[in-house]
């Protein structure tokens, strides 16, 4: 409610004393906040916490300020993000899993409630301007289009500006966009020198130089949350070629070279063991050379991601200085989880096919090798590297155990923290941070936001452990939960559980570790102290009813595939029409295993063509297209194209109605994890067969995580065309009409899905 006029209205100005509302001021002294949010960047990743990636930008900020080694995570990137912006914990706010689906109860709608302000709305009121840049994805991906709502979207989450994604992943040459609430296309492309980071990058010194312009007198939250590291790993081919040297001795190797140096930096104690391998992972000399090469090429790709992801940030930091904000910018480098396991254990050249039962060879991936890091690539490396990354923690992301939870913190304030390349060994969470930047701030939590009473913070504050190493941890309890895997810590002790999926949970082992004395959790206690061990599962039985986490829930595909179908419901008609603008994949028609029809209403004259719909990029996708006067559709399958030509040409002068390809009611039905059978795709030009061919690709779990669009193809080209081969002759309108014959293998399908985030 607006403040209450506090002069005096009269007949005339003459009688008549104007007044004006005191403008927000922040308290005196409080910082500017830049936060960096790598993804899927592992625990020992960084240069400063053991590893041999060049992350000089990053190093230098550590040693200028504070590590973390006890910091946590929740396992995820949506639930992560969740309980940073919000100070609580992600069930309590709604975000239990991903923003990918709502399964219908309060812990895992995917979407921030309105009742968990986030730091942005809460920092906003006191004078803050907030920016926010990169990768969201806590906005139902259902919520993502042109029409929103638009009220899960940064800018109605308390932040001034947006520039970034709302997915999961994007393609870091011709990824997926929104400026503020408005998709649009990349100002370049991969030709051109184009890669996101560096565009994120660009995009926050603009925010950033924008405000010291207008407002240089109030403080700004910047948070730039990074595509790097997450699949695919993209970057310039000759810095990714530069780390083959580095990695050729392979991950036993390396894990062994990373915990020596996280001893000798006093990252973690000296006695602290070497798990074992983790599952699924053989021996370095156990593979080929074929095998040793291609496994190496994709660890370089990951580092490569990296050491470009510095090299920005160092732009960044650089202009901070200029600008001459550096010294009360209090700088927060982090990541949302443990390294990612998606690549499987012989990693992935291009990710779209084998999620689409498209399977790569060995000598496959060796032929192809040099396209690793490049766009028509998606690359993830394999379960190896992922464990190599963890040093010495066990296990991956999704999981409770350290591989999953346990991250890197880097702290820089030059102005007020006077430590100078200290180490921090507290334990700390992600629901800390918000807690923690109110109280440097000097502000309390509001008890409502836009009329909405506000939920307690779950976070405890951590601020006094950057001015005192010897500050005590938390002395609140913190449960972990994702997809069934559970965990608790407690006054140094841990209890956590690994969940083999659709394994009933009451078969689950326990273990119980104590933290403070085994970093790396080797040393199962169980059996040494059972009534410990019960005590902290009933704990964590309490907890999870007090933060929404029930009922557990460890469903892959079901929960996709059940919020798609609630998504578009009956609906099977799409009609997209000129002057339209991008459409996300998520609330694009659902194509997978099923038939369907698409019909293009255009007005073609002698030489026209281009594309008239595309769906996808270069790794993945459809299009149906104009070209030399004929009719086609392209199927990509993970960089394999299935394309018919029309046997006749287009005919020119009058309205084209009907041109469509079609992909008929399967020939074979499809198989529970063996793909679709085989399909046949029909061209037809005014009503009549033009061509068709048969082919067993088809999409199985995943189109593509590009989006359609119509009248051309915006990024890395779906076909062999030159990208955007824009259509030259008049297009009204596309209209995809979907029959009922949908067929998902849902296993499948989660398993793709749990891949992207």
């Amino acid at each position: 409610m607006a403040e209450a006029f506090k002069g005096r209205i009269g007949a005339t100005v003459k009688d008549s004393q104007p007044w004006w509302p005191d403008r927000a001021r922040a308290p005196a002294g409080a910082p500017n906040i830049l936060i960096v949010l790598f993804d899927d960047v592992a625990f020992s990743d960084f240069g400063c916490y053991g590893s041999p990636i060049a992350t000089p930008t990053i190093d230098r900020l550590a040693a200028e300020g504070l590590r973390y080694t006890g910091f946590h995570t929740t396992a995820m990137c949506s639930t992560t993000r969740a309980a940073l912006l919000t100070g609580r914990n992600h069930h309590a706010v709604g975000v239990g899993c991903l923003a990918n689906f709502d399964s219908g109860f309060p812990g895992y709608r995917g979407k921030i409630a309105k009742e968990a302000g986030t730091l942005a709305e809460m920092l906003r009121p006191h004078g803050y301007r907030n920016y926010m840049i990169g990768k969201w994805h806590v906005t139902p991906l259902t919520e993502s289009g042109a029409t929103g709502p638009f009220d899960g979207w940064p800018l109605a989450r308390g932040f001034d500006r947006f520039y970034g994604f709302l997915d999961a992943e994007t393609d870091q040459y011709a990824p997926e966009l929104v400026l503020d609430n408005t998709h649009v296309e990349p100002p370049g492309a991969y030709e051109s020198g184009y890669h996101l980071t560096a565009d994120l990058v660009d995009r926050t010194i603009r925010f950033i130089a924008d405000h010291v312009a207008d407002r240089p007198q109030d403080p700004w939250l910047a948070w730039l949350a990074l595509g790097a590291c997450h699949a695919p790993h993209q970057a310039p081919a000759d810095l990714i070629r530069h780390y083959d040297s580095q990695f050729g001795h392979g991950w036993d190797e390396e894990r062994e070279r990373r915990l020596a140096r996280q001893k000798e930096l006093g990252i973690v104690p000296k006695d602290t063991r070497m798990p074992p391998r983790n599952d699924f992972v053989r021996a370095w000399a156990d593979h080929s050379d074929d095998e040793r090469a291609v496994f190496t090429r994709l660890q370089g790709a990951y580092a490569a991601m990296l050491d470009h992801a510095d090299q920005n940030l160092a732009r960044l930091i650089a202009f901070l200085e200029t600008a001459g904000v550096r010294e009360n910018t209090l700088v927060i480098v982090m990541s949302d989880n443990g390294a990612s396991q998606e690549g499987g254990p012989l990693g992935m050249l291009n990710a779209m096919g084998p999620y689409n039962f498209r399977w790569e060879s060995m000598e496959e991936k060796k032929r192809l090798i040099d396209m690793i890091g490049g766009p028509k690539s998606h690359s993830n490396f394999p379960l190896g590297w992922a464990m190599a990354a963890n040093t010495p923690l066990r296990r991956y992301k999704q999981n409770t155990h350290g591989g999953g939870i346990r991250d890197p913190l880097v702290v820089s304030w030059p102005a007020k923290i006077s430590a100078r390349g200290e180490l921090r060994h507290q334990f700390a969470h992600a629901s800390d941070l918000a807690p923690t930047l109110l109280d440097i701030v000097g502000v309390a939590p509001p008890a409502e936001i836009n009329g909405v009473k506000q939920q307690p913070m779950t976070g405890v504050s951590f601020k006094a452990s950057l001015f005192d190493a010897a500050a005590p941890s938390r002395a609140k309890p913190q449960y972990f939960e994702m997809f069934g895997h559970r965990g608790l810590w407690s006054d140094g002790w841990k209890a956590v559980a690994y969940h083999p999926p659709g394994t009933p949970f009451e078969k689950d082992k326990w273990e119980l570790f104590h933290l403070d004395a085994d970093f790396s959790e080797t040393n199962d206690l169980a059996a040494e102290k059972p009534e410990l061990l019960q005590e902290l599962i009933d704990l964590w039985w309490k907890e999870a009813e007090a933060n929404q986490v029930l009922p557990l829930d460890d469903r892959f595909g079901p929960r996709f595939a059940e919020t798609a179908a609630r998504y578009h419901g009956e609906r099977r008609r799409f009609a997209f029409h000129r002057g339209m603008g991008h459409v996300p994949t998520d609330v694009a028609p659902d194509v997978r295993s099923r038939s369907y029809t698409i019909e293009a209403d255009a007005r073609v004259q002698d030489g026209d063509e281009g594309v008239l719909i595309s769906h996808g990029d270069a790794t993945s996708g459809y299009a149906l297209y104009l070209r030399d006067g004929r009719l086609a559709n392209v199927h990509n399958m993970g960089g394999t194209n299935a394309v018919v030509t029309s046997a006749r040409a287009v005919p020119g002068g009058a309205c084209v109605r009907g041109v469509r390809v079609r992909r008929l009611t399967k020939i074979a039905p499809p198989r529970m994890g063996g793909g679709q059978g085989t399909s046949r795709y029909t061209l037809l030009i005014d009503g009549q067969e033009a061509g068709s061919v048969e082919t067993p690709l088809g999409f199985v779990t995943l189109i593509s995580w590009s989006g359609l669009d119509i009248g051309f193809d915006r990024g890395s080209p779906v076909g062999d065309y030159a990208a955007p081969f824009a259509f030259t002759g008049e297009l009204c309108k596309v209209v995809v009409t979907m029959d009922d014959d949908q067929a998902l293998d849902g296993e499948a399908v989660g398993n793709t899905e749990m891949a992207r985030q």
